[in-house]
């Protein structure tokens, strides 16, 4: 793999992969997905929370970011009694009950002592899927990002790392899907940037090995971004678990990387230097799952937006520029 990374050495281009300090103020398109007030669901959720909780909801307050397309608030009972819920129905997302779903499914495996709120109860009636969770103090970062939260962020990413052998999904399986430039080569079509047309065969071969550069028992949240974040003063915590898998302790800050350049924060090269979880042996493993994932990218990001979620492509088209400008760094290097 690396005379093949050898022979497709191609110069950076405009970004500087190299630059330690943040970006310009630009957060890039935000995350966000048609969210459904509360008082919207079916009486029969409302009843089921009620009874879940043990007391009448007297307040719901609805959260923004994230790309669900349905309910995600902050409940307040009469009792005093709070939690989170999130709630989507396949009439408005078929693919959004099985990652609630799968969420569920992650949450109940999860350790009790990680930064993550604890799933109370899940509902799964369709067209509806619900989950209650605890309700934790905490808001998102601040964009741009500052150096204080991002390596608050980075924290928390190594402290959720340090849990291994879960029975989670391999990374490995889940890159086996990252086949976005073999779906351009299937359809006889070519990516719109140039860059990546003139180095196709290369990027190829690159994702091929993605898989098995993947390996490893580490948990990975594999969505880490600036939505998916809540701190406080005193703790900070991850939330949205549908993808979780294991694999090699560096892929979190790989997969996190683009958005967070996006989003006013250090070159992607600068934030694996800054996480302290990729190494000189990690170099090739690391390019080659770069490399499927801004594929991935770039496949998704010319396909019309899927049902609820009208933003989901705009974001996925800047974190691909970014990425290829990034990929473009690590052959050349």
């Amino acid at each position: 793999m690396w005379a093949m990374m050898q022979k497709f050495r191609m110069r950076a281009g405009s970004v500087d992969t190299h630059h330690g300090r943040m970006s310009a103020t630009s957060t890039g398109p935000a995350a966000a997905g048609m969210r459904v007030p509360y008082d919207d669901l079916p009486a029969v959720l409302h009843d089921w929370i009620e009874g879940v909780l043990g007391a009448p909801v007297v307040a719901a307050t609805t959260q923004i970011g994230g790309f669900s397309p349905g309910v995600a608030a902050r409940l307040r009972c009469s009792d005093g009694t709070r939690a989170f819920v999130k709630a989507v129905s396949a009439d408005v997302n078929p693919d959004s009950p099985a990652l609630h779903r799968r969420e569920a499914e992650v949450l109940r495996l999860l350790p009790d002592d990680l930064p993550v709120p604890r799933l109370l109860a899940s509902y799964d009636e369709p067209p509806w899927m619900a989950l209650l969770v605890d309700d934790v103090e905490g808001r998102q970062p601040t964009l741009p990002w500052n150096d204080d939260e991002l390596d608050r962020m980075l924290a928390l990413t190594r402290a959720v790392g340090e849990a291994r052998g879960l029975p989670l999904e391999p990374a490995t399986e889940d890159l086996r899907r990252w086949t976005g430039w073999s779906r351009f080569a299937a359809d006889g079509t070519t990516p719109n940037d140039e860059w990546a047309r003139r180095n196709f065969d290369a990027l190829l071969a690159l994702e091929a090995g993605a898989p098995d550069a993947a390996a490893g028992d580490h948990l990975v949240h594999l969505d880490v971004r600036a939505d998916n974040v809540l701190l406080s003063p005193s703790r900070a915590w991850l939330v949205d678990w549908p993808w979780a898998v294991a694999g090699p302790r560096w892929l979190d800050v790989v997969a996190s990387a683009p958005a967070v350049a996006m989003q006013g924060g250090p070159s992607p090269e600068a934030f694996l230097l800054r996480s302290g979880l990729v190494g000189p042996d990690d170099d090739e493993a690391v390019t080659a799952v770069v490399a499927a994932f801004i594929g991935m990218l770039t496949w998704l990001a010319q396909l019309p937006p899927p049902p609820g979620l009208p933003t989901v492509r705009v974001f996925q088209a800047a974190q691909a520029e970014i990425g290829l400008r990034w990929l473009a760094g690590r052959l050349a290097l």
